[in-house]
């Protein structure tokens, strides 16, 4: 998460949203940059406007604005499912590396999920509301926010990057996803109108 306190905006760091990388590159810039532990790096609205908005919002002043990406709902799952792949957890129990994509939706979608589908909802994350929501299919429209709030940007390099593994989803489990994750899936249509 950084914070932008003089430009008054917060970029929340909404996993596998590449925010890493906007971090890697903005954080020089930034008034604060909370970066560990991942509780607090990826704190969601609720828990910003809770425990870390009183720290940085000053009485009297107008609030920060939060600014925050969002993925389309299967890319984020499969995204989650590839990175859990990586070699570095092997054996572990958020590890993929013995399962297909399918096996993985249906893991995230049971009542109790296994370590390794643990992931949350984007949905939930973003619930509150934030100011300023961008589609990650569309970097250039959150670059061109962050140049008129801060000036010309960096480099912004890859971070993070995934092995590849197929993410093929079946219509049924993709039905299934969307009826059972559907504030995700309205959450990112809200986001499909240019």
């Amino acid at each position: 998460m950084l914070v932008f306190w003089k430009a008054r905006f917060v970029l929340l760091a909404v996993p596998k949203t590449g925010t890493t990388a906007l971090e890697a590159a903005l954080a020089p810039r930034a008034d604060a940059a909370i970066l560990n532990p991942p509780g607090l790096k990826h704190c969601g609205v609720a828990k910003y406007r809770r425990d870390l908005a009183p720290f940085f919002e000053q009485r009297g002043r107008r609030p920060l604005e939060l600014v925050a990406v969002m993925r389309e709902p299967v890319s984020w799952l499969g995204s989650w499912f590839r990175y859990r792949s990586r070699p570095g957890l092997a054996g572990q129990p958020n590890s993929t590396e013995d399962m297909d994509f399918a096996g993985f939706v249906d893991a995230y979608l049971s009542k109790q999920p296994p370590p390794f589908a643990k992931i949350g909802s984007q949905a939930r994350m973003l619930a509150g509301g934030v100011d300023h929501l961008f589609r990650y299919d569309r970097p250039e429209q959150l670059y061109r926010f962050l140049e008129d709030r801060i000036g010309p940007l960096p480099e912004i390099e890859l971070r993070n990057s995934s092995p590849a593994r197929p993410v093929d989803l079946d219509d049924i489990r993709r039905r299934r996803l969307e009826i059972e994750r559907a504030d995700d899936f309205d959450l990112w249509r809200s986001l499909a109108a240019p």
